[in-house]
């Protein structure tokens, strides 16, 4: 008797498969700088930050690994962002075609998606993204850090391949010790690996969108119109809000030119939300700042993308089912269409789960060592949203909590879009209704 695996599981598993791998190869003594075989748990928790695209790190990625562990590195997180943006993608049709004929006809009509028939050409044109913008910005950042910081070409081309998978995969890995805070006043450095961040982090079904409807903004599905909406007052909210309260923090901003702090707050809030570079020193931002990243990294990026945690997409839904309770309406609605019922169900439940696994992550870590809460909170939250900033205790916590947070960055990952992807694939209707009753709320 064969045995059946949700599409979903085996997702999970395959990226399962993929850490268990990458853990043995770096475990090779040619992987480490020293020529000696690494740690386990070293080498564990660098792969599993590398395929869920984390950037969390117990050792300082530039110096610890040779160059070959360096390679095996980026090939985790290239396999990791490119992986799950397909699978998101393809788990995303497989719930599409799980519904009825003429169900499935008129969703197709109404929300302009793409063809469900040829799983190939979506899968092509994920890839063909991939290479297209990982290519642009490789070259530009090369150019600038031979052109500008008399880098030997060798060295400018693995360094602007590197940052430039690691930025379009919203890895956060960088091989320089202090991330990208040499480059802080650079912007023909940053405003390229914005960009890249950017892209990875709005999904495919976005850019799909953006590719063949070009500025039709009516003709978008209302995934696109909600991701790029909410992506817009991310950023610029997150950039007011930092600058407001780092202007003139001495340890961060202050003392910069304008246009420097401009930039840094820029790159701040684009980072801050999935990728995890940075270029000021995150232990020194004020308590407020912090606040806003405990947001921000929740957050995440665009659903089917290389993005973590709980998605823009998710937040948009939540705040339209906001003004539809509070203007009396018993529909939720954007955009001239209606918001299903089972997304609804579907909202909801990965922000509960979201916030659940948070808390208990949380609790466990606030036990077990004796590090401020702020810091543990701030830790807990970039595992989870995959995000890879830290509070600079990640390498401090004993064992047993750097396995939770492997846990974090694999549920964070991997687990809010096959729980999403599970329970659209399971989603059926029920010949029976039970007697309505209304509990008191509130």
């Amino acid at each position: 008797m064969k045995m059946r695996f949700h599409p979903a599981q085996i997702v999970a598993l395959s990226f399962l498969l993929t850490m268990v791998v990458g853990t043995g190869m770096l475990m090779l003594p040619i992987s480490n700088a020293a020529g000696t075989s690494a740690a386990w748990l070293t080498a564990f928790f660098t792969a599993v930050s590398a395929v869920c695209v984390t950037g969390l790190s117990i050792v300082d990625t530039g110096t610890y690994w040779s160059g070959f562990g360096q390679v095996i590195i980026m090939v985790l997180f290239q396999i990791g962002g490119f992986g799950m943006m397909t699978a998101a993608t393809l788990l995303g049709l497989m719930v599409n075609k799980s519904l009825r004929l003429q169900t499935k006809l008129i969703a197709q009509i109404e929300t302009h998606s793409f063809g469900l028939g040829n799983i190939a050409a979506v899968a092509k044109l994920v890839f063909l993204v991939t290479l297209i913008s990982e290519t642009v910005i490789c070259a530009g950042l090369t150019m600038r850090l031979h052109l500008a910081y008399d880098y030997s070409w060798g060295a400018s081309i693995w360094s602007g391949m590197f940052h430039a998978v690691s930025a379009f995969n919203n890895a956060g890995f960088s091989i320089y010790p202090d991330s990208l805070m040499r480059f802080a006043t650079d912007a023909f450095i940053l405003l390229p690996i914005m960009i890249a961040i950017i892209l990875g982090g709005l999904g495919f079904p976005v850019l799909y969108d953006l590719r063949y409807k070009g500025c039709h903004y009516r003709h978008y599905s209302m995934h696109t119109k909600l991701t790029l909406l909410g992506t817009a007052i991310l950023l610029l909210s997150g950039f007011i809000i930092l600058a407001l309260f780092e202007w003139d923090n001495p340890n961060t901003l202050g003392g910069w030119s304008m246009a420097d702090r401009l930039l840094s707050c820029a790159f701040a809030s684009v980072s801050s939300r999935t990728a995890g570079f940075n270029t000021i020193d995150i232990g020194a931002l004020t308590r407020e700042s912090w606040a806003l990243h405990y947001f921000l990294m929740f957050i995440g990026g665009g659903s089917a993308g290389t993005a973590g945690c709980v998605k823009v997409g998710t937040l948009a839904i939540l705040v339209l089912l906001v003004i539809s309770e509070i203007r009396g309406r018993n529909y939720c609605e954007a955009f001239g269409r209606r918001v299903g019922l089972s997304v609804q169900r579907q909202t909801i439940t990965v922000l509960v789960f979201g916030c659940a696994v948070i808390m208990l992550a949380t609790l466990i870590l606030l036990y077990t060592t004796t590090f401020p809460t702020d810091q543990v909170i701030f830790e807990v939250i970039s595992a989870f949203g995959t995000v890879g900033l830290s509070a600079g205790i990640t390498a401090d916590l004993p064992p047993v909590d750097q396995l939770v947070l492997i846990i974090l960055m694999y549920v964070g990952r991997v687990g809010t879009i096959t729980l999403a992807a599970s329970l659209a694939l399971s989603d059926r209707q029920m010949n029976y209704r039970y007697p309505e009753e209304h509990p008191i709320v509130g």
